[in-house]
């Protein structure tokens, strides 16, 4: 079965978010560079009651790419981050796509196996699953030589970071 029209762009362009989510789970900022336009920008907001305040702005994909690998907080042992996004709104106008979607980031640390093993009973994620930040990314693709790339990442955020 094959997909076509708005279907297979929303599954290409939902692919190229996942592109930028996992580099940042893995503080990949080279792999992450390499999803945006070597003049890319990124912008970031809180959302001050209803009023955007810009927090950090970074220009060139290269720039971007080094604040990931730098800025962004190392994991703890047995730990991770995980970018997840929903409810998608994508529009496609020729080679420019634009999408609206919500974002929830989850910082995940798994418990220390206990030396004399995990007790009887003990079931499921054995450790801590809280969300950390949530909020709404505003991406501008250009499609390029056939690729979907960054044009211009906004971000905003619900909580102060």
């Amino acid at each position: 079965m094959s997909l076509a029209g708005a279907d297979r762009i929303s599954v290409l362009l939902a692919s190229e978010l996942n592109d930028a989510n996992t580099p940042a789970d893995y503080r990949d900022g080279a792999a992450l560079s390499k999803i945006f336009l070597p003049e890319g920008k990124s912008e970031i907001f809180y959302n001050n009651v209803g009023t955007p305040e810009l927090l950090g702005e970074l220009v060139a994909a290269e720039t971007i790419g080094a604040a990931v690998t730098t800025l962004m907080k190392p994991h703890p042992p047995r730990g991770w981050s995980h970018h997840t996004t929903h409810d998608p709104i994508i529009e496609v106008i020729d080679d420019t796509a634009t999408l609206d979607v919500h974002f929830v980031v989850f910082n995940v640390v798994g418990a220390k196996k206990p030396e004399g093993g995990w007790p009887v009973g003990a079931f499921g994620a054995q450790g801590t699953i809280i969300p950390i930040e949530s909020g709404y990314y505003w991406p501008i693709l250009k499609k390029v030589a056939g690729r979907w790339m960054v044009a211009h990442a906004s971000i905003t955020t619900s909580v102060r970071l």
